[in-house]
């Protein structure tokens, strides 16, 4: 079973610069524009939107990126 994120979750997430870390802000469970770019989600597979801890910066992943962390 996939792990579900709730929002409020501290979670990590790899980027190009190393490991990140935010809040999950938002959470989406249809097919949602964001950036330019059509994200894929559903029910069973949703997307979050997680804001950064360092800076204004807000990501779109889905749950399989992403580490609930303490």
């Amino acid at each position: 079973m996939k792990t579900q994120f709730e929002i409020g979750d501290r979670v990590r997430w790899n980027s190009e610069a190393g490991y990140v870390t935010g809040v999950i802000i938002r959470i989406h469970t249809s097919d949602f524009d964001y950036k330019g770019y059509t994200h894929h989600a559903t029910e069973q597979d949703p997307q979050y939107e997680i804001k950064s801890d360092k800076s204004d910066h807000i990501a779109a992943h889905k749950g399989a990126a992403l580490e609930r962390i303490g």
